[in-house]
């Protein structure tokens, strides 16, 4: 019952976007579009805090590849014994084999949980970052109104290239929020934090 209403609310605000990069247009204000996935991706300090979360999983990772190498032992040692061990070996093993496959998924699931969370809080300081950027910038290359096509749901339809702000925006943060270099050890130094995907 509520997917037919958020459908027609999202194609209400879809209709006011586009009625208003239409008035804009007719008015003779400029119009944007930028994509904020993008955007937010490719900034300097986006990129290192995407790849601060993927140092800080892969101790996760290497620990579920690892018990992905014991359970494939175990698979293989039931099937090169199938027919010299006993019942309860057998049983044994399976039951062993099973464990371990749910301990694994269990794993998987809190440790994708955990770092799709703290994705979204990342890509959300980031949103709260660049967004004054793109107000700035807006205002001063005389942008009226500014349409995110980073979703598949978005009203753009089309648009030329020379209105894509990404590049423009991205270069503006990096200069306003530019990234220390890493220093040697640093990583080495930094708090491990409970491993992930």
């Amino acid at each position: 019952m509520k997917r037919p209403i958020l459908n027609q609310m999202f194609a209400l605000v879809c209709l006011l976007l586009t009625a208003a990069a239409a008035h804009a247009q007719t008015a003779g204000a400029r119009v944007a579009i930028i994509s904020m996935q993008e955007a937010v991706a490719r900034t300097q300090e986006g990129q290192k805090l995407a790849n601060d979360l993927q140092a800080k999983y892969k101790p996760t990772q290497d620990s579920m590849q690892k018990q992905v190498g014991e359970i494939n032992t175990l698979r293989d040692q039931l099937q090169r014994g199938a027919n010299t061990m006993s019942d309860d070996a057998k049983r044994d093993l399976i039951r062993d084999i099973q464990n371990k496959e749910k301990q694994l998924q269990r794993q998987r699931e809190d440790a994708q949980a955990d770092f799709n969370g703290e994705l979204q809080a990342y890509q959300q300081q980031m949103l709260g970052k660049i967004m004054p950027v793109l107000d700035k910038f807006a205002k001063e290359k005389g942008y009226a109104v500014v349409l995110d096509i980073s979703s598949p749901e978005s009203p753009v339809l089309y648009a030329v290239n020379e209105v894509n702000i990404t590049n423009d925006v991205i270069q503006l943060y990096d200069q306003e929020h530019p990234v220390a270099a890493a220093t040697p050890g640093a990583a080495a130094t930094s708090p491990a934090a409970k491993p992930q995907p």
